[in-house]
């Protein structure tokens, strides 16, 4: 049981979820609150971005080799306040805001102790079949995966810290610096996030591809120097340092790779077909390092920072907020014209 916890909870207190019984079904249900564990918190949660894989799930049941079998609560970008804590946590985090790292790594797997615990096999990540993610009232997770925001941050901005996670991994593998060049596919969350990114990290030429006129537009407004459109003609001109992916789409990951100089690197963050063809003789003679993301590791001082100096706006990039009984529109809601990111408003 937990030690201390807020005071207008009790024992049989229970909660909201929005739980996604089939494909295109969400229902709302009342659950127990659940009980922080030691070395837990339990966060009462405020703000829930609405991730691609979400409406993978919501959509089509799975995603890849990820099934949704049975009942299950969506959304992994998160962020609230912590309410209650375990045995051996310190009473006085209650009352803190929190960005929520959405992964229980096993401390003891290899991978977690050579400090890539992203890898880990045995992860319990949010919102991935069978465990249940953020789109409720109150989730519980390790304290050192509760990271407290300053009061400058908004909630939105400390639940998007997630996707913004994502981008940092792939900037770190990308190599970026003051003197670089990059091209970026895909204007999504994610390639505006890396857009950001780029622009922070002090790349000299940020060149974002995508085939809709109002998407590159939007990337001109958040940093990008320059951007193509795929269908105008080949990329293979620009001779980039990085070729950073973040559309999935396979012509767009070919002709990416071909714009890359000699030495130079290819990240690969879209989550596209299960496999796809490469141009190998062209990696090989201009040995290209070739690598991908998954998820991350470590960031999350990082992308505190960044918001935090202002380097990175992620408020500018909610488009949409939902209430939590809405959580089904919000799901839908990247159809809408304009969409960049949705935000579900839970408390």
């Amino acid at each position: 049981m937990f030690t201390v916890t807020h005071t207008t909870l009790s024992s049989d207190t229970r909660m909201r979820a929005a739980v996604l019984i089939e494909p295109g079904r969400i229902e709302m249900q009342q659950r127990p609150v659940p009980t922080p564990q030691a070395g837990d918190v339990l966060i009462q949660v405020s703000s829930v971005g609405v991730c691609g894989s979400d409406t993978h799930y919501y959509r089509h049941g799975r995603v890849g080799g990820f099934v949704v079998e049975a009942p299950l609560v969506l959304g992994h970008e998160a962020a609230g306040t912590i309410v209650g804590v375990g045995d051996s946590v310190d009473p006085s985090r209650i009352g803190q805001r929190v960005s929520i790292e959405p992964q229980r790594p096993d401390p003891d797997s290899d991978e977690t102790r050579r400090g890539h615990y992203n890898l880990c096999p045995h992860m319990q990540f949010f919102a991935t079949p069978p465990v249940d993610g953020a789109l409720c009232d109150y989730v519980t997770i390790g304290a050192e995966f509760a990271h407290p925001v300053p009061d400058s941050m908004s909630d939105d901005a400390a639940a998007l810290c997630e996707p913004l996670s994502v981008g940092i991994a792939a900037i770190r593998k990308a190599e970026l610096d003051g003197r670089s060049r990059v091209l970026i596919a895909g204007a999504g969350p994610i390639g505006i996030v890396l857009t950001q990114l780029a622009k922070a990290y002090g790349a000299t030429e940020i060149v974002v591809s995508d085939p809709d006129p109002t998407r590159r537009d939007r990337a001109l407004t958040f940093g990008a120097t320059t951007t193509v459109d795929p269908a105008a003609g080949s990329d293979e001109d620009l001779a980039v340092d990085a070729f950073i992916d973040a559309s999935g789409a396979a012509a767009a990951v070919a002709a990416g790779i071909r714009a890359v100089r000699p030495a130079g690197r290819i990240v690969l963050v879209g989550s596209g077909a299960e496999s796809m063809e490469l141009p190998t003789q062209l990696i090989q003679n201009r040995e290209l390092v070739l690598t991908g993301v998954f998820r991350y590791a470590n960031t999350w001082p990082t992308a505190i920072a960044l918001v935090q100096s202002g380097r990175v706006d992620l408020d500018a990039m909610v488009t949409a907020r939902f209430p939590l009984e809405e959580a089904a529109e919000a799901l839908d809601s990247d159809r809408m014209p304009g969409s960049v990111k949705s935000v579900v408003t839970v408390s």
